[in-house]
C-alpha cells in the first residue's frame, strides 16, 4: 500500500462503505467511459459529460482513468466524479495548462474558447509529476438524506482515496467556479488550496467572463486528510460511532 498501512486503508474503506451505506448510497467505480457516458445521458442529462473525460476526445483506459458514481435506495443517480493520470514528468501544470487549457472547458454550452485564458497561478509553478486531474464532481438536487450532512465529502474522500491507491500521485488538481469556491466546496472536497484567477472563460455573446479557481493538494497532504476518521465528517446518528 502507497499511501498509510493496509490495516489503515481497509478501515478508511471500510468506514466509507458503512457511512455511505446507513446514509442510503451505493458506490460504483469503473474505468468504462462509453458505459459511465451512457449512465449520464440516461441519469444527467441535464450536464453533458465532460470534455476531460468524453471517450470520443481522450484515450482513456483502466490505466489512466476512473470514474465513481453514487445512487440512493431508489436508485437515482445522486452523485459523480472523475479522476485522470497526466503525465507531468517533464513540465509543470502551469507550461501544460497554457497550452491546453481549452480542452478542459465546463460543462456548458456556447464557450467562446478564443476569448478564454488560462493565468498560471503560484501553484501551477510547481505541480509536476504524476497528476491526477479530479473532475466531473456533481451532486443531485433531489431532496431527502443526501443533502446536509456531510455524505458529499464523504464520497470525495472516497474518490480521493481510489486516486491515491491507484497511481499514488504526486498531486491531485481540479478546477471550481468562483461562485462554489466562496461556498467553501473546496474545503469540503479536501482540497488544501485553492487559487483564485486561474481561468477566465466567456460565453458566445456575453462581455462577463466566468472565473474558475485551481484547487490542489499535494500527496503528503492528501494522506494527512486521509488519515482523519472519515466519521468525523457526517451528522447521521448512526455513523457517529463508525
Amino acid at each position: 500500500m502507497t499511501i498509510q498501512t493496509q490495516t489503515d486503508s481497509a478501515l478508511f474503506i471500510a468506514s466509507s462503505q458503512q457511512i455511505l451505506s446507513e446514509g442510503g448510497l451505493e458506490v460504483q467505480i469503473g474505468t468504462d467511459f462509453d458505459e459511465y457516458r451512457e449512465i449520464l445521458l440516461r441519469d444527467r442529462p441535464r450536464q453533458a459529460l465532460g470534455a476531460p473525460f468524453d471517450p470520443g476526445l481522450q484515450n482513456l483506459n483502466e490505466g489512466n482513468a476512473f470514474w465513481l458514481t453514487g445512487r440512493d435506495l431508489d436508485g437515482d443517480l445522486m452523485h459523480t466524479q472523475a479522476a485522470r493520470l497526466l503525465d507531468l514528468k517533464h513540465e509543470d501544470l502551469g507550461g501544460y495548462m497554457f497550452n491546453r487549457f481549452r480542452e478542459f472547458p465546463p460543462a456548458i454550452p456556447d464557450i467562446d474558447l478564443d476569448r478564454s485564458r488560462f493565468r498560471a497561478s503560484p501553484g501551477a509553478r510547481n505541480i509536476t509529476g504524476r497528476v491526477i486531474y479530479h473532475g466531473e464532481v456533481w451532486m443531485s438536487d433531489k431532496p431527502g438524506l443526501f443533502r446536509g450532512n456531510g455524505l458529499s465529502t464523504v464520497l470525495a474522500r472516497y474518490g480521493l482515496l481510489t486516486a491515491m491507491q491507484r497511481w499514488n500521485p504526486d498531486y491531485i488538481f481540479g478546477f471550481m467556479a468562483r461562485t462554489v469556491a466562496f461556498k467553501g466546496f473546496a474545503e469540503r472536497m479536501g482540497y488544501m488550496h485553492n487559487e483564485p484567477g486561474a481561468l477566465r472563460w466567456f460565453r458566445k455573446g456575453s462581455d462577463m467572463p466566468m472565473e474558475g479557481f485551481l484547487s490542489y493538494l499535494s500527496n503528503e497532504e492528501a494522506r494527512y486528510l486521509l488519515e482523519m476518521p472519515v466519521s468525523d465528517l457526517v451528522t447521521l446518528p448512526a455513523a457517529k460511532a463508525a
